[in-house]
């Protein structure tokens, strides 16, 4: 691994530097967490579990299955005679060969599974759904099936998963949509689609997994500017400020990062003010982390630059005593933000915009 400067940090396995991009802040979903094995009994257990469970560890495990085998699971899937636990077998194995080898997602796609994969996505079925849905995310782990994916028409169905799914699926989906948004003229049409408001209910309302995928997917559809009204209006800042003011969230950092995002645009900062969350952001300038004082201040200064209304909020705020301190204690681009902001706030009240 490559020496740090002092200027830059470790970040959910990504770095991060003073340079202010915080697009290296969160890692990517990675294939799914999801038991391979259900427990006997369970509506995806084979009839003889224990042999169903080894066969399937064996062939995710193989480097060298034959196509032929992908083209019978893709059959057995595409096949209207066969019951829906033949499916659900056969579509676990799809999933699993595509976990753990990039070959294998390649090889899987070309033989033809995209299509019928995104097909399960509407199956009535929920395990068989959630089947599809988590081979689709471990198919989008490869760039070149991204396009493909999308082109068979993966999107709404894994919108409406995100609505409706297991929470397994709706976590997958998420991580999905991820993926393909990764691709700059798939995001903004994710968006379109309806992606942000069942994540901004998945960040409020998920569990752990499911808010910590969530956050990871708006972070990159919000690298749309068009993403970030539909964020703001679809709620977005309350939860986000909720998780910034709960250490014990795990989510402090997660949604510091998202928050920064939405107020790049006025209709952001204008409902960050709203929801009080200029003394969650002030209260994290004072008390928080290294990154959490840095991503902080860089947000005040977003709210901050066009309005002598924020500013004087800010100041009210009691923000002028923690900034003096990080701006000369804080980490370079800290210091420096810390200095701009302070002096934002230290101009005579009548100059600059007043509007909110």
């Amino acid at each position: 691994m490559e020496a740090e400067s002092p200027s830059s940090y470790r970040y959910m396995g990504r770095s991060y530097s003073d340079s202010g991009d915080s697009s290296g802040a969160f890692s990517d979903c990675n294939s799914d967490h999801s038991g391979e094995f259900p427990s006997s009994g369970s509506p995806t257990s084979s009839t003889s579990s224990s042999g169903g469970g080894l066969h399937r560890l064996l062939i995710s495990c193989a480097a060298d299955y034959s196509d032929e085998v992908v083209r019978g699971l893709i059959s057995e899937i595409e096949s209207p005679s066969v019951t829906v636990e033949s499916q659900r077998r056969a579509a676990m194995e799809l999933r699993l060969l595509a976990k753990h080898s990039s070959e294998n997602r390649l090889r899987i796609a070309a033989a033809g599974a995209v299509g019928p994969l995104v097909a399960l996505l509407s199956h009535p079925d929920p395990q068989l759904q959630e089947h599809g849905v988590t081979a689709i995310l471990n198919l989008s782990l490869c760039d070149e099936n991204k396009a493909p994916i999308a082109a068979a028409g993966a999107i709404r169905p894994l919108i409406r998963i995100l609505r409706t799914g297991t929470p397994a699926a709706r976590e997958n989906a998420a991580c999905a949509l991820l993926r393909l948004a990764q691709l700059d003229d798939l995001r903004a049409a994710i968006g379109r689609s309806g992606a942000i408001p069942p994540l901004v209910a998945l960040l409020e309302f998920g569990g752990p997994r499911g808010k910590k995928d969530a956050a990871t997917a708006l972070f990159t559809l919000l690298a749309s500017r068009e993403n970030k009204a539909r964020a703001v209006e679809a709620g977005i800042v309350r939860p986000l400020l909720d998780l910034m003011a709960d250490p014990e969230s795990g989510m402090v950092d997660k949604a510091a990062y998202v928050l920064h995002a939405v107020v790049e645009v006025a209709e952001g900062r204008a409902a960050a003010v709203d929801e009080d969350g200029i003394p969650v952001l002030v209260e994290m300038v004072e008390r928080g982390t290294p990154r959490q004082k840095e991503t902080a201040v860089r947000s005040l200064l977003e709210i901050c630059k066009d309005s002598a209304v924020y500013r004087k909020m800010v100041a009210h705020e009691g923000a002028i005593p923690p900034l003096v301190d990080l701006s000369q204690s804080g980490t370079k681009k800290a210091k420096e933000k810390a200095e701009s902001l302070l002096e934002l706030l230290r101009q005579p009240r009548t100059t600059g915009n007043s509007h909110r």
